[in-house]
């Protein structure tokens, strides 16, 4: 009796024993498995200053880091048309300049004024035709330099462009993002007024 009482208890100590081992083993082996997978690598962060120096070299460059490819021939179409009217404002009052200083000299030789005085428009309204020159002269002037500010806006707004996509590139909207108007009570001045609640969930 007692010897079978003895091997039972060997039996149940050899068991445990053995559980105990498999158990380490077995969380060994898991640890070697989990050891050996590789791991992937973390996508590198996308950095807002990246893209805005990225314009600020290159228009268009920060959209493309960005991956708003639609955006870089907006960009260069922008710049092509006040590269045009800066140009034009200028052939206008480079025109105009040189017309209003030959009106206004002495010398009888520069008359380029003349090829401004359409059909004899002119013909007597010499001080007349002066100021109205003027007038042209400073007119394209204040309109080349205008468009000379707008296109440095221009550039200003496509790196600003560029820096905001950047800091919503990663900005998640998920369908969990809602809004509930549900009524409910209000306490206002210890009384219970009827009002509504508003509950977002992001």
């Amino acid at each position: 009796m007692i010897k079978r009482k003895l091997n039972w208890s060997l039996t149940i100590t050899a068991l445990f024993i053995f559980l105990f081992l498999l158990t380490g083993f077995v969380a060994s082996a898991q640890q070697i498995a989990a050891d050996g997978e590789s791991v992937p690598a973390e996508k590198p962060e996308h950095s807002p200053r990246k893209a805005t120096i990225y314009s600020a070299v290159l228009p268009g460059m920060g959209q493309i880091y960005n991956k708003k490819y639609w955006k870089v021939p907006l960009i260069y179409i922008g710049f092509g048309a006040f590269a045009y009217f800066i140009d034009w404002n200028n052939d206008q009052y480079v025109l105009y300049r040189q017309a209003y200083a030959d009106i206004v000299d002495d010398d009888p030789n520069t008359n380029s004024f003349e090829d401004l005085n359409f059909e004899g428009r002119w013909d007597g309204q010499t001080q007349q035709f002066t100021t109205a020159l003027q007038r042209a002269k400073d007119y394209s002037r204040r309109n080349r330099d205008l468009v000379i500010i707008s296109t440095a806006a221009f550039y200003a707004l496509n790196i600003i462009d560029a820096s905001v996509d950047a800091h919503f590139f990663n900005f998640d909207i998920g369908d969990d993002l809602t809004m509930r108007w549900i009524p409910g009570p209000v306490y206002c001045m210890d009384r219970k007024l009827v009002g509504i609640h508003c509950r977002i969930r992001f």
